[in-house]
């Protein structure tokens, strides 16, 4: 893009001026600008130009697997029989597999190879639960993945030995037994975060294969992904070499199917300290983040040091988070998505500890908003409308007290101006904007020295 002059936008929520942008930023800002050659003109009417958005926890590459998978989850399927049409409708990939993701336990319960043979027997079929920590296999899949003879800690077996079908946080394991895929086309993923204003993406995918990062770097580099990436699976040895692709926090997992011993844990971030790498640490339950917190004592806090999800947060616990200087990197989407879900399992006394935000933010702690996608809903207007309101699907209020002001999970979203990560001109301005955060306010995403129209 040769240049751009952006005519009577809003800045700031209150100020109108034109905006000259060169590449991702503001070059000049003034009354009546004058055109220079070759430089596009949008006139943008009062409409509000705000820093682009960060979604600081997604995952590029399930992102794009998604598109090609069949969905087993609410809301699209939501009981047996739905399920099993889904299944025995789906057409297998080129390798003769069918890849089901979203499943949740609401649509027919506890899955294994059995119940999967149930529904389709007759190809490969493997099902990912909607936290993305399970795969439930057919027994045609589990023969052809090796299940039997696998020695992987996941693979879950009954009591005498046999495999089940479910496999536990093993998608390095299970992906180096499954047909080689084509190589996944990250331009969609990229198109569609630029049409929801995201401007900078955190790829929270732990372990990260030379493969899967090279990939990145290559879509970063041809265009594809104009967004800014950080990667917190970047092994400890090694390091990117795109310019807008950069090395984050080093991902650890924290398992609620099996958590570490303390000294494991405690050896693990001293590794990553000692590499100058602070940590980012999945913590869905109260006893990860007590066990993470008990490790910190040993070890420190490095500048950087973050929890990813913070799904249960005791009351008891932020303070604690808040004298360590920690970020909280959490995803109030889920409330939305499954919140009738959390009303009817989640034990009551514990709700109110579920992806806390405004407690967090009032006791000093800084607070992403993400989205977990595909895990999670990846609009982050929707995200913010689910960190102000904390509505499930049914109206049914989870954590009313957690609630944000719109403009406080805005704040939560956007890129710092430091950055210098794209901005993203709204139709409105911004006060009309926040009174319905929606991304149909979205009219043009500036990314990458390029303009993305919505």
């Amino acid at each position: 893009m040769s240049g751009l002059l952006l005519r009577d936008a809003e800045i700031g929520g209150r100020e109108r001026a034109d905006v000259r942008v060169a590449g991702e930023t503001v070059a000049d800002i003034g009354s009546g600008l004058a055109r220079r050659p070759g430089e596009r003109v949008v006139e943008c009417g009062g409409g509000a130009l705000i820093p682009g958005l960060r979604d600081d926890h997604l995952h590029l590459h399930a992102l794009a697997a998604w598109r090609r998978s069949v969905p087993c989850g609410p809301p699209s399927v939501t009981g047996r029989d739905g399920l099993r049409t889904a299944l025995r409708n789906a057409v297998p990939d080129e390798s003769g597999w069918v890849r089901g993701v979203g499943y949740a336990e609401g649509v027919a319960g506890d899955l294994d190879a059995a119940a999967l043979d149930a529904l389709r027997a007759d190809v490969p079929v493997r099902v990912q639960h909607r936290s993305g920590a399970l795969w439930v296999l057919n027994s045609a899949a589990a023969r052809e993945a090796g299940l039997d003879p696998g020695d992987h800690p996941g693979i879950e077996r009954d009591g005498g030995g046999r495999p089940t079908g479910r496999l536990w946080r093993a998608d390095g394991w299970l992906r180096a037994r499954l047909p080689a895929p084509r190589p996944m086309d990250l331009g969609q993923v990229g198109r569609d975060l630029a049409r929801l204003g995201i401007t900078a993406v955190t790829d929270a995918t732990p372990d990260l294969t030379d493969t899967a990062l090279a990939s990145i770097e290559e879509a970063a580099r041809d265009g594809a992904l104009p967004q800014r990436v950080r990667l917190l699976g970047v092994p400890l040895d090694a390091s990117t070499s795109h310019p807008r692709v950069g090395t984050g926090p080093y991902k650890i997992v924290l398992a609620d199917s099996g958590l570490p011993s303390l000294g494991d844990l405690i050896g693990r971030i001293r590794l990553a300290h000692e590499r100058a790498r602070p940590v980012a640490v999945h913590c869905v339950t109260r006893e990860a983040l007590l066990l993470l917190l008990a490790a910190f004592d040993d070890t420190g806090v490095l500048d950087g040091d973050r929890v990813e999800h913070g799904a249960l947060i005791p009351a008891e616990s932020v303070p604690d988070l808040a004298r360590r200087g920690l970020r909280v990197v959490t995803q109030p989407g889920f409330v939305a998505d499954r919140g009738d879900d959390y009303l009817r399992d989640v034990p009551a006394e514990d709700l109110p500890d579920l992806y806390r935000c405004r407690s967090l933010i009032e006791a000093g702690v800084p607070v992403a908003l993400s989205s977990d996608a595909p895990y999670g809903p990846l609009d982050p207007w929707a995200v913010m409308e689910a960190a102000v309101h904390r509505a499930a699907r049914s109206g049914a209020v989870v954590g009313r007290s957690e609630a944000l002001t719109a403009r406080s999970a805005l704040r939560s979203y956007l890129t710092a101006p430091r950055e210098a990560a794209g901005l993203v001109l709204l139709h409105v301005p911004l006060g009309e904007a926040l009174t319905r955060l929606s991304a149909a306010d979205v009219r043009a995403t500036i990314a990458d020295g390029r303009v993305f129209e919505t």
